[in-house]
C-alpha cells in the first residue's frame, strides 16, 4: 500500500510541475508577444530609415542610431536579414517553455527576459513559488535514482562485497555515468547542433547544470542555424535529468 501510494504522489507530483511549467510558459507568451512584436517592428523601421538616409547623417544622428541598435539587440531583437524574422518570436512556445524551466531551475540566462510590467511581477509569482516546487521535484526524481542505487548494492552484497566497497562503487558508477550522459555525450550533440568546439559544449553543459547560467552560450538562439523543432524542449529535459542527477550526487 505505502509502495503504492508513494508512486501515486510522484505521478501526482511529476504532472504538477509539468502542468505548472506549461501554464506558466503560456502566461509569459501572452504578457511578452506582443510587446516584443512591437519592438521588432520598431527595429525594422529603424533600420529602413538608416538604409533611406545613411549618406547624409550627422555623426549624432549616426550616434542615435548605434544606440538604438544596442538597445534593440540588448531586447534581443536583432535586426538582420529580411521581414520575415519579425514571426520568429523569442516568445514561442517551446522558447516560453525553456524560460519557465530555466526561472524555476534558478539557471536564469538572462538572454530572454519579461520586459512587461505584467510579466515581471508574474515572473516574480512564478519563481516563489516554482522554485520550492522544482526542488521538491528534483529530490523525488533523486530518490528514484537512489533506489536503482540501493538495487545495485543490494546485488553487489548478495555477490559477497564488504559495505564500503558497495558504497564506493555505487558512488564511482554514478560519477562516471553521470558524466557520461550528462557531460560528454550531451557536448558531442551540443558541437553538431550548434557549431561549437567540444570543450564549449562541455563549458556550456557545465555552466548549465552547476545553475551559474552566465547566458554566454545558449542553445538554440543562432539566427544563422537551423534547429530541428523541439530542440530547446529536448534540451529543457536534459537540463531538469541533469539537476536531479547533481541532486543524487550531493544525496549520496
Amino acid at each position: 500500500k505505502a509502495m503504492c501510494s508513494g508512486k501515486l504522489q510522484t505521478g501526482l507530483l511529476v504532472a504538477g510541475y509539468f502542468i505548472y511549467l506549461l501554464v506558466g510558459a503560456a502566461v509569459f507568451q501572452a504578457l511578452e508577444r506582443t510587446v516584443e512584436k512591437q519592438e521588432k517592428m520598431a527595429a525594422a523601421q529603424m533600420k529602413e530609415a538608416f538604409l533611406q538616409n545613411f549618406t547624409h547623417l550627422t555623426v549624432a544622428e549616426v550616434e542615435q542610431f548605434m544606440k538604438n541598435l544596442t538597445e534593440a539587440i540588448q531586447n534581443g531583437v536583432y535586426p538582420v536579414g529580411n521581414e520575415s524574422q519579425i514571426e520568429d518570436s523569442n516568445w514561442d512556445f517551446s522558447n516560453s517553455f525553456f524560460f519557465a524551466g530555466t526561472v524555476v531551475s534558478t539557471i536564469g540566462y538572462g538572454t530572454l527576459r519579461p520586459k512587461t510590467a505584467g510579466g515581471q511581477i508574474f515572473c516574480v509569482f512564478f519563481a516563489l513559488f516554482g522554485i520550492p516546487l522544482n526542488i521538491v521535484f528534483l529530490h523525488r526524481v533523486g530518490k528514484m535514482l537512489s533506489l536503482l542505487c540501493k538495487k545495485l548494492g543490494k546485488f553487489l552484497y548478495e555477490k559477497g562485497m564488504r559495505k564500503k566497497k558497495i558504497k564506493f562503487l555505487t558512488l564511482l558508477f554514478f560519477l562516471a555515468t553521470g558524466i557520461l550522459v550528462f557531460l560528454c555525450l550531451p557536448s558531442l550533440f551540443f558541437q553538431k547542433t550548434e557549431g561549437w568546439s567540444y570543450s564549449e559544449g562541455i563549458y556550456f553543459a557545465f555552466i548549465t547544470l552547476s545553475t551559474i547560467g552566465f547566458g554566454d552560450y545558449v542553445v538554440g538562439k543562432q539566427p544563422d542555424r537551423n534547429y530541428f523543432s523541439y530542440y530547446r524542449t529536448l534540451v529543457a529535459i536534459w537540463i531538469l535529468f541533469g539537476l536531479a542527477w547533481i541532486a543524487l550526487l550531493f544525496n549520496l
